[in-house]
Order: structure tokens, then C-alpha cells, then sequence
């Protein structure tokens, strides 16, 4: 029987691969004044959500504030200061994934904020493309029509 936690529209394995470029950053606080910058990797990334790795630890029902940076050759795509609630976690070796839920993503809130978020979905998707038609299965499936 399935718990609250585990029930989530989006379906991860461990064993994707992480998106090319793209980080998580957010911050956690270790007592009164000392802060830690935390930089994940993602896994997952929608409109309204994403799936994170991690060593960190959060349970379920946790809201996290992350800046999405996107890594481009000459000036990166920050979206910046994005809620999310954490809606599941799963362990994998010493890191956890989770699927965190958007929370806040209203265009007439904030245009900027779902501007940028729109721009980095893009640019992710036209270079998994890119990296889709470069893989090896795609260059023997050329050779085999040639």
C-alpha cells in the first residue's frame, strides 16, 4: 500500500542521468549565524516541478527556496528564488532524491521569475536533443539507413 509520500505524478529512477548544465542552489542554516550554500544536481524539470539529488535532508512537507542556474558559455540563465515543497524523498546510496512541487509559479505574480524558468525548460530541451542525436544509438541507426 502506497503512503501519501510515495504517491507522486512524477516517476524517477536513480539511475537517470542528471541535466546537462543545470544546478540547484539553495541555502541552509547551521544554527544562529552561519549559513551553508548547498549546490544539487537535477534530475527532472517542469513547469511545475522538479526531482533533486542531494546528500541534505528533508522530509516531506519541508519548503525549500532554490535559484535554478543554468550554465551557458557566456552569461548564465538564473531563475531566482523559486519555492518548492517537498513532496517525496527516496535514498539512494548516501544522497536522497526528491521530488519537489513549485509552489508559487504564477506568471501574473512574478513574469520575470516564469520567464526565466520557461527560457531554462527550453535551452535544457534543445540540448538533450542535441545530446540525443549525438549518442551512440543514434549514430549506428545513420549508419544502418546509409
Amino acid at each position: 500500500m502506497a503512503t501519501a509520500a510515495e504517491d507522486t505524478s512524477r516517476d524517477f529512477t536513480p539511475m537517470n542521468e542528471s541535466l546537462p548544465d543545470l544546478t540547484a542552489h539553495f541555502q541552509i542554516r547551521h544554527g544562529l549565524f552561519r549559513k551553508e550554500l548547498v549546490v544539487a544536481t537535477l534530475y527532472e524539470l517542469d513547469a511545475y516541478g522538479c526531482v533533486m539529488k542531494t546528500d541534505k535532508v528533508f522530509e516531506p512537507g519541508d519548503t525549500i527556496v532554490l535559484d535554478l542556474i543554468m550554465k551557458m558559455p557566456l552569461d548564465d540563465i538564473c531563475a531566482e528564488g523559486i519555492s518548492g515543497l517537498v513532496t517525496e524523498r527516496r535514498k539512494h546510496c548516501s544522497n536522497f532524491f526528491y521530488v519537489i512541487d513549485f509552489s508559487d509559479i504564477n506568471i501574473d505574480k512574478n513574469p520575470i521569475q516564469t520567464e526565466k524558468l520557461h527560457r531554462i525548460r527550453e535551452v535544457l530541451s534543445k540540448k538533450q536533443s542535441l545530446k540525443s542525436r549525438r549518442s551512440p544509438g543514434a549514430v549506428s541507426g545513420i549508419r544502418q539507413m546509409a
